[in-house]
């Protein structure tokens, strides 16, 4: 048996069973907020499992692992082949800390396919229901470290108002106060958002409060390196307008900034009504994800882009 790290026992209890030997746990490499590894077990009838668990000894730890686990278990309810299944989560034995514990999967370093992966997330999307039609989630799920307001709305222009307006604070409180940024997302705030997302749901419309993963760029999606199938991890997910998956996607600090993807998404599961507005409200979209990077990573361009994305919009519609 190879033992690479501690196993603790609260991950132990979470996956072996009587008869079932610990074959080996490796320690991975450490991501920004935890320590991380894999633990392989062989059950009592000889087959072998492998299991992904991660550690976090922060002071909201067991907030965060919470959140994972139920954003996780959301998706995997959802759509059982699209992610792997959460296992256990919560106070380690051994250690003032806490873990998550999922299957483990071999992960291709590759970029997700956009025609699978557009029609994989859709079927996410289509299949999810929102367990009282509204908009948010049941616990408060983090982007990263930071956590987000998933408080449950009937409107989909408060709920997102209120996502930005605490992502905002969030920036503020890391970068300082910043006129140029202050300035426009008082304006975004109050004019903006009703301005693209109110149309949403006038003239009769409505929009379907869709399940998000929350946080969907190239390091949260895979291709199993055995299967070729395609999963998502980490997770902050809440129930959302289905649009605001993909503005992530236009963000020019991650890789699948190519039309292409949003594109193949957009083939599988059309946008809302005005049609018109759709590309501005993924730009939008985009702007909250550009604040909680700045929010994270003190100094970096992102800050300046979401000003210069609301400049634009805030030109063109206020």
């Amino acid at each position: 048996m190879s033992m690479g790290v501690k196993l603790d026992r609260a991950v132990a209890n979470g996956i072996l069973k009587d008869g079932d030997k610990l074959v080996r746990v490796e320690k991975l490499d450490t991501s920004s907020w935890a320590s991380v590894a894999k633990v392989e077990i062989e059950t009592s009838d000889g087959l072998l499992s492998a299991y992904f668990f991660k550690v976090l000894k922060t002071e909201d730890a067991a907030e965060r692992v919470l959140g994972e686990y139920m954003a996780m278990l959301e998706i995997y309810n959802t759509l059982p082949d699209f992610a792997p299944q959460p296992r256990a989560y919560g106070k380690c034995a051994d250690e003032d800390a806490y873990f998550f514990l999922c299957d483990y999967l071999t992960i291709s370093p590759d970029l997700p396919d956009p025609v699978r992966l557009g029609r994989k997330l859709a079927e996410l999307h289509k299949k999810s229901r929102s367990p009282n039609g509204k908009f948010g989630f049941h616990v408060t799920t983090f982007d990263g470290k930071l956590p987000l307001n998933t408080t449950w709305e009937t409107s989909w222009t408060s709920f997102f108002k209120k996502l930005m307006c605490d992502v905002y604070i969030l920036d503020m409180n890391v970068n300082g106060f910043w006129k140029d940024l202050d300035d426009v997302m008082q304006v975004t705030l109050k004019k903006l958002i009703p301005r693209l997302l109110d149309p949403l749901t006038a003239d009769g419309r409505s929009i379907k409060p869709c399940l998000i993963h929350g946080d969907l760029w190239e390091s949260n999606i895979g291709t199993d390196a055995n299967t070729g199938e395609l999963y998502i991890f980490d997770a902050c997910s809440y129930y959302a307008h289905h649009e605001k998956e993909v503005g992530i996607w236009r963000c020019e600090h991650h890789q699948m900034k190519a039309k292409e993807y949003r594109n193949e998404y957009f083939k599988n599961y059309e946008p809302s009504e005005p049609i018109e507005e759709f590309d501005d409200r993924n730009r939008l979209y985009s702007v909250e994800t550009l604040i909680i990077n700045s929010a994270h990573f003190p100094g970096a361009k992102t800050r300046q882009l979401a000003v210069d994305e609301l400049k634009y919009l805030i030109d063109k519609y206020i």
